[in-house]
């Protein structure tokens, strides 16, 4: 067996072989101490010129925020931009995630807005075609006040300062002189027009009189209620945007900003742009930056809840729909009680013998009430009995205008407010939850090493805290001293908004307004008793009580109203 051979190695190739491997050492040695990809990031997030980024890392560099031993990449310089750069990025990320609840907002108060508007327009048309169907004596004079009753409407749905029951009140006194003289006594001498002496002696007269029964007040209460809840959701979807304007808007402390450039990119500092920083440190930092926007989680949560109060409501027991759609019948059953109590009504106007118009008719019937107990009078307006006179007879009555709104638009109102509801539980606890998300847009893992602020770790060891100011006295990153000045606005704004907002969904005054008229137009409720002391003819007292106070009202009206005289005097339909 033959013995090998080793090849003899040539002193020439030994030194090539050792300029190679010291060659190699030198370009990994640069690369290694280079701040080429420090300079890459540097420009891909747009932090400021690329000269300020040195090409290598400096050993003795006086920096304020990334201190560490050893070369940095960073100067004085780059940190002021980094700091910049952490700020932006920040408010860039809340802007993004408040731009989708506001879009929500926004977009459902216009959505809100074109149904009442829809709804609104529709009954117009409707009430519209009943006066020219049902009543063309009175649908061309007509007209105009119903424009202006549904314009005042609309402006009130807006959150226009507009009284409901002042604009229904009005238009009602406004038609009443025209069915006046094309319904109920069409002989009627003199004009009723636009501020003639007549028309606006029965326009003022008309609450007085109540020709038109409890309809205009029951029509009023109906409309406050359904329009003061869509009006009150369309100012809370306002609100609501307002706030999530606001967050996309807010301010963060010098020292937020500084923890956030900490977090972000002193890392890159020692060259480690592609570290991520660990999960309790990130939620650390999100939480003390935003201590004062999570202090609105607890009034936006109520606030959410009052939306969904008064989204049920528009569709619920204050339903838009029905109350816009049901103006049509209350005025056509107002014009029916006027026709059906006519001859009182006229016999009422006939009777003006002498200074005023309207209170010697509440003497005349109040003697009247005073010899008949089949009648009641009405609390201080006139006396009236319960039925017409045997001798008139019923007039002829068209029935109620049929109200068939559009098939397609059946169910929209519903469907809206459920759409609305659904997306509106994914945000009831968006503060609190915002810096979560943050997070998450930083792109961090919990099973990996990560950056700690300081160095790169496997595992956060710091205290995680909640959200909130309070919790933020143990924050071991970011120190909170008190809560920001427009965020402490927004919340007062916001819990202010919270108290007065359910107002309308409990309208007691309107109720109760509503039950002294179902008393006065339900006589089964208002039989009195006799009184104790009666005469010897077994007279009831009460009627002369009545008398009364008909007699004392009309001589403090006649004091107050003798000016009036000269006016009516000179008119010729006027007996003296």
């Amino acid at each position: 067996m033959s013995r090998g051979k080793c090849p003899r190695v040539n002193p020439l190739d030994s030194v090539w072989i050792l300029t190679l491997v010291t060659f190699a050492v030198n370009v990994m040695d640069g690369d290694a101490y280079s701040c080429r990809e420090v300079k890459a990031a540097f420009q891909v997030r747009q932090v400021g010129p690329l000269h300020f980024v040195p090409e290598t890392p400096y050993t003795d560099v006086d920096l304020l925020v990334c201190k560490h031993q050893g070369p940095s990449c960073c100067t004085r310089k780059m940190e002021e931009n980094y700091q910049v750069a952490a700020k932006r990025e920040t408010l860039n990320d809340i802007l993004s995630y408040t731009y989708e609840p506001e879009r929500i907002l926004s977009g459902h108060s216009d959505a809100f807005h074109d149904m009442f508007q829809s709804l609104l327009s529709l009954s117009q048309g409707h009430l519209s075609s009943l006066l020219e169907n049902f009543y063309p004596s009175l649908s061309r004079r007509a007209l105009p006040h119903v424009n202006e009753l549904f314009a005042s409407l609309s402006l009130y749905s807006r959150g226009v300062n507009v009284s409901v029951e002042a604009t229904v009140q009005r238009f009602f006194n406004n038609i009443f002189p025209l069915v006046y003289t094309k319904l109920i006594n069409p002989d009627f001498e003199g004009s009723v027009m636009i501020g003639s002496i007549t028309g606006d002696c029965l326009r003022m007269i008309r609450q007085d009189v109540i020709p038109f029964g409890h309809h205009p007040a029951v029509m009023a209460q109906e409309l406050a209620g359904a329009l003061g809840a869509g009006r009150q959701l369309s100012l809370a979807l306002k609100k609501g945007v307002e706030v999530m304007n606001a967050t996309g808007h807010a301010n963060l402390s010098r020292d937020c900003v500084k923890n956030l450039m900490k977090m972000a990119f002193c890392s890159h500092c020692r060259g480690l742009t592609l570290i991520k920083p660990c999960v309790g440190y990130c939620l650390n930092v999100m939480r003390g930056c935003l201590a004062s926007v999570s202090e609105l989680d607890q009034p936006w949560k109520r606030y959410t809840h009052l939306l969904e109060q008064l989204t049920s409501a528009i569709a619920g027991h204050h339903n838009l729909k029905q109350a816009t759609l049901g103006v049509t019948g209350h005025v056509n059953e107002a014009l029916r009680y006027a026709q059906v109590h006519g001859p009182l009504i006229t016999w009422s106007n006939d009777c003006r013998v002498s200074i005023f118009p309207t209170f010697p008719v509440l003497l005349f019937f109040c003697v009247l009430f005073s010899f008949s107990q089949s009648s009641y009078c009405l609390p201080a307006t006139l006396c009236l009995q319960q039925s017409p006179p045997p001798w008139t007879s019923t007039p002829i009555i068209p029935s109620s205008f049929p109200l068939k709104p559009s098939k397609n638009n059946k169910h929209s109102l519903r469907t809206l407010s459920r759409e609305f509801l659904t997306y509106l539980q994914r945000y009831r606890s968006f503060f609190v939850v915002l810096p979560e998300m943050l997070c998450e847009a930083e792109g961090i893992l919990e099973d990996s090493t990560c950056w700690s602020g300081d160095d790169v770790v496997e595992r956060y060891a710091g205290r995680v805290v909640g959200n909130g100011l309070s919790a933020q006295k143990q924050n071991p990153e970011v120190k909170v001293r008190s809560m920001d000045p427009l965020m402490a606005e927004v919340k007062e704004s916001l819990e202010y908004f919270n108290q007065v907002g359910p107002c309308l969904l409990t309208p007691t005054v309107r109720h109760s307004c509503l039950a002294v008229l179902n008393q006065i137009f339900q006589p089964s409720e208002i039989i009195r008793s006799p009184s104790k002391t009666q005469d010897k003819n077994n007279l009831p007292t009460t009627p002369y009580l009545c008398l009364f106070l008909c007699i004392m009202i009309l001589l403090a009206h006649f004091i107050f109203k003798r000016m009036m005289f000269f006016c009516f005097f000179n008119e010729k339909y006027l007996p003296l």
